[in-house]
């Protein structure tokens, strides 16, 4: 573990409104998302048996096979950035409060993470504190997306959670459940264009208040949607970057026997969409999709969550 003296460090990653993933898997990972019966919402422990760093953070690696480290936060004074580089060369940052934890997921795939670690001590100035590599095999590749962490963060008790697996019956296909949380979200939840134009950097969705409230901006639709997803067993991807040069959110599912359903809820900027294809015929399922996505080449992602 190194330390560093005080720096300004003005490459900080400056938190966008809304963040997102990339999966990455080695050959001879398993290949098919774990299967619970009734679904299950996972729950994230820092356990204490495998650490790094110390006061004024700590980072809990104990389940680093699950997809994901638990930072924990034990002073009164500066905020806590947590910085992370994994295999697929994006720089992941993570701001937390004084006297809080943030699960941090493991989003660029099995291999080596450089982490690095700073305290605020006066606005923009931080002192980068230390460093470490952490090295990463997971149990499942698609656990890091079916945990909670900081930008979908949720728990059993969380409301959309409990309405996602009490709303249709346990043996609902992921199609299906896609359908159905999809048509839920979009008829319940309004655009809040207020709020697009006052949110600071850094806003982190709070989703129960977007599923009581019935109004949030693309950020509160797709964290209520990839949470309702999960706690359905669902692996997803809530990803952020361009079209073109748009900004561009969207949620990448997962649907067992047939791969990863790029692009499956898409958000233009005015309004959100489903990719709607027969999923049950492979020769349809290749058409849709293709004709949706069209070139690939269009779709930037800068972050997946």
């Amino acid at each position: 573990m190194k330390r560093f003296p005080l720096i300004r460090p003005l490459f900080l990653f400056i938190l966008c409104l809304l963040f997102i993933p990339g999966c990455g898997s080695k050959k001879g990972s398993p290949q098919e998302p774990p299967v619970f019966s009734p679904p299950k919402v996972l729950v994230p422990t820092a356990d204490g048996k495998e650490v790094f760093g110390g006061p004024p953070v700590t980072l809990d690696i104990s389940n680093k096979e699950q997809g994901y480290m638990v930072a924990q936060t034990d002073t009164s004074a500066g905020r806590i950035n947590v910085q992370l580089t994994g295999p697929d060369g994006v720089l992941y940052s993570y701001f937390i409060d004084p006297s809080e934890s943030a699960v941090i997921p493991f989003t660029g795939g099995e291999g080596s993470y450089q982490v690095l670690c700073y305290q605020q001590v006066n606005e923009d100035m931080y002192a980068a504190i230390f460093s470490d590599t952490v090295e990463v095999t997971f149990e499942n590749i698609f656990l890091p997306f079916l945990y909670p962490n900081q930008y979908v963060n949720f728990t059993p008790d969380t409301e959309a959670c409990i309405l996602a697996q009490t709303m249709m019956p346990a043996d609902t296909t992921d199609v299906e459940a896609l359908e159905i949380i999809y048509d839920y979200v979009t008829s319940h939840v309004t655009y809040d264009e207020e709020k697009a134009q006052t949110v600071e950097a850094g806003y982190l969705p709070d989703i129960d208040e977007t599923l009581n409230t019935g109004k949030g901006i693309c950020f509160d639709y797709a964290a209520l949607t990839t949470a309702m997803l999960r706690a359905r067993d669902i692996p997803c991807k809530l990803q952020i970057g361009y079209s073109s040069d748009i900004k561009h959110a969207w949620i990448d599912v997962y649907i067992r026997s047939k791969g990863w359903i790029n692009q499956a809820i898409s958000f233009d900027g005015e309004s959100w969409t489903r990719l709607d294809p027969t999923f049950e015929s492979n020769a349809e399922d290749a058409e849709a999709i293709h004709s949706y996505i069209g070139d690939g080449d269009n779709y930037i992602i800068q972050f997946s969550r």
